[in-house]
């Protein structure tokens, strides 16, 4: 499976820079946030679905650019089954990470590849090594950062695209990044996409919009794996009460046509 061959390699050269946008800490008070454009997203409304082949691309992005700094552990590696991958290419997913195990019969503790029941590895070992490697702010996990801000996944996407060049009365401090969908305008982490940063096995270009694109709805299916499920069920029990409103109330006109007024 050629997307997992370049997993490790790329994931700790691009850490640092993964997924920076997510970062919600802001060191600049000053500057207003852009409003994030709406997209046409494929799992909006009641009938939307998962963009299951837009998703795996994100993975690709989320694992090759995010994953040496940010965490997914509200999600299991076997939970990619629902994005349309075979066991066999989720169990190689998940062998490509070491998770920490035990105690062993020694009372110790050890690492072990990662089986498709483990959670997505962390990148760092505690809250605070995430701390120490990031000049004291610890990335956020990604599990939910679709839901943790208002504007959703139109919010990622923009802040993801959001980079560019300061205006010249704009004055940044020293490591920061400027990006109009930031609030306050100044990021503390550079932009995480370029160019060609991935190189799709599907053959998709890896502009940084269709990168960006992709993510997102990854992100979107990580933070609801189950968004189809309830929106079937949902549109099952809402069909349902329609038909049993339909026959109660043909029910209520037979009974009360033989009641003389």
């Amino acid at each position: 499976m050629g997307i997992v061959s370049t997993f490790r390699h790329t994931a700790a050269a691009a850490g640092l820079a993964a997924c920076a946008a997510l970062i919600s800490t802001s060191v600049q008070a000053a500057g207003e946030a852009k409003d994030p454009e709406n997209q046409d997203w494929h799992f909006e409304g009641i009938f939307g679905t998962v963009d299951r082949a837009s998703a795996q691309r994100g993975l690709q992005v989320y694992l090759e650019v995010c994953s040496g700094c940010h965490g997914l552990k509200q999600v299991a590696y076997r939970n990619l089954a629902e994005l349309g991958f075979t066991e066999a290419e989720v169990k190689a997913i998940a062998a490509e990470f070491e998770v920490e195990d035990g105690p062993n019969d020694d009372g110790e503790m050890f690492f072990r590849p990662a089986i498709a029941s483990d959670r997505f590895a962390s990148p760092f070992p505690n809250e605070q090594a995430a701390k120490a490697a990031n000049n004291g702010a610890a990335p956020p996990d990604l599990s939910l950062q679709v839901k943790a801000h208002p504007g959703g996944a139109d919010y990622i996407y923009a802040l993801l695209t959001g980079y560019e060049d300061p205006p010249a009365d704009k004055e940044l401090s020293p490591g920061l990044a400027y990006n109009a969908y930031f609030r306050g305008n100044a990021i503390a982490m550079p932009n995480p996409l370029f160019e060609d940063g991935v190189e799709y096995t599907d053959g998709t270009q890896a502009t940084v919009e269709q990168m960006a694109w992709d993510v997102t709805n990854f992100m979107q299916w990580a933070a609801e794996p189950t968004m189809e499920t309830r929106k079937q069920i949902g549109f099952k029990v809402v069909l349902f009460l329609i038909i049993l409103t339909a026959i109660l109330y043909a029910a209520k006109r037979k009974m009360w046509s033989n009641v003389d007024h």
